[in-house]
């Protein structure tokens, strides 16, 4: 499929610091991305480097297969909806739509046709007349992307639109713009912290650490298959286990002297390595006799249960100290309480063996 934004070898440097480092990303025409990383990571100076906002110090980015690297943003085929959506409190609804067009010199019956079109896409047709303090956070944000969208663009840039919403507001935006970029099937470049918007809406998710591109995938091949300990943590929850690979088997065995069977390992792990072992809190059961057949399993003592709608999430303090996740379904489980002695236990299955190095930052391990 024809790419429709690439950058090649691109670097952005702020003096001695490198926003960017020597990233290349291919995104193919009508697809939705979303590049993800905690703050400092370079998400944003990608996109504004695509939008024009930033020139990079090294590499080339092409949209449609025009080298636009070093063209201002009014000389590229893209627009971008920002997170506080600069929208003028002085005009309606409808007249901020329209401002690109009239600088832009459009006749004015088109300039209307085009302003109505872009209202209907975002469902904002009925408050065309009211100012944006007449409006909620939710439908402000529509006319910030109909203002985007009014102008046609091959490529539209979010740079984390959603982060002024609550909760529930945000989720139902992020159903609304996965379905209107569907439907309009405009790529869509959306850079977001927040990894379940990431998971819920995009075809694809770069996630980035330290200026880097750690991983480029699908939202599953991410969360199932991660190619790092990082992205292992930053994609969902993740319980960490640290120890040493035992010869070339996919077992581990923690500093505690416990013994682990993985399922898989990460390329380039040598005999005896030093090893993070993880598994996901909803891999993780927890049974109060102790399950002789299973291949992983810890002493815990629950420590404290969360509600979280359809399941429950239970913290387990393990016999070494640390702190053990478990998420269980509420209905079919026996009763578990605080203060109870448990087991939690996994299939191998769901346990991956990564190179302890790629967890810098590790907040808690079991040993």
């Amino acid at each position: 499929m024809a790419a429709d934004v690439e950058l090649e070898r691109v670097s952005k440097l702020y003096g001695s610091f490198k926003a960017v480092d020597d990233v290349t990303l291919r995104i193919p025409k009508g697809s939705f991305i979303s590049i993800l990383g905690s703050s400092g990571a370079g998400k944003s100076t990608v996109l504004r480097m695509i939008g024009g906002f930033e020139y990079p110090d090294y590499g080339t980015v092409r949209i449609a297969g025009q080298d636009v690297t070093m063209l201002p943003p009014y000389r590229r085929d893209v627009n971008t909806v920002f997170q506080n959506y600069a929208l003028f409190p002085h005009m309606n609804a409808a007249e901020n739509v329209a401002y690109g067009l009239r600088q832009d010199g459009v006749a004015a019956e088109e300039r209307k046709s085009r302003v109505r079109e872009a209202l209907q896409m975002v469902e904002m047709l009925p408050y065309a007349m009211r100012k944006p303090n007449e409006l909620s956070g939710g439908q402000q944000q529509r006319i910030a992307l109909a203002r985007a969208l009014v102008k046609r663009p091959a490529v539209l840039l979010l740079d984390e639109p959603l982060g002024a919403l609550d909760r529930k507001l945000r989720q139902q935006m992020q159903v609304e713009l996965k379905l209107l970029q569907s439907r309009l099937g405009l790529t869509f470049v959306f850079v977001t912290h927040d990894q379940e918007e990431a998971l819920a809406m995009s075809d694809s998710i770069a996630v980035m650490r330290d200026g880097k591109i750690e991983q480029l995938g699908g939202p599953t091949e991410l969360y199932d298959t991660p190619a790092t300990a990082f992205v292992a943590s930053f994609i969902g929850a993740q319980n960490f286990i640290a120890g040493d690979r035992v010869d070339d088997t996919l077992h581990m065995k923690s500093a505690e002297g416990l013994s682990f069977a993985a399922g898989q390992a990460t390329p380039h792990l040598g005999r005896g390595a030093r090893v993070l072992g993880a598994v996901r809190p909803e891999n993780v059961l927890v049974a109060v006799e102790e399950p002789q057949a299973a291949a992983n399993r810890l002493k815990a003592t629950v420590a404290a249960s969360v509600m979280l709608g359809d399941s429950l999430e239970y913290v387990l303090r393990l016999d070494s100290g640390g702190e053990f996740i478990a998420r269980l379904p509420r209905r079919g489980m026996p009763a578990i309480a605080p203060g109870m002695k448990v087991f939690a236990h996994w299939e191998p299955q769901f346990f991956q063996l990564f190179p302890y190095e790629d967890l810098r930052d590790a907040r808690s391990f079991v040993a």
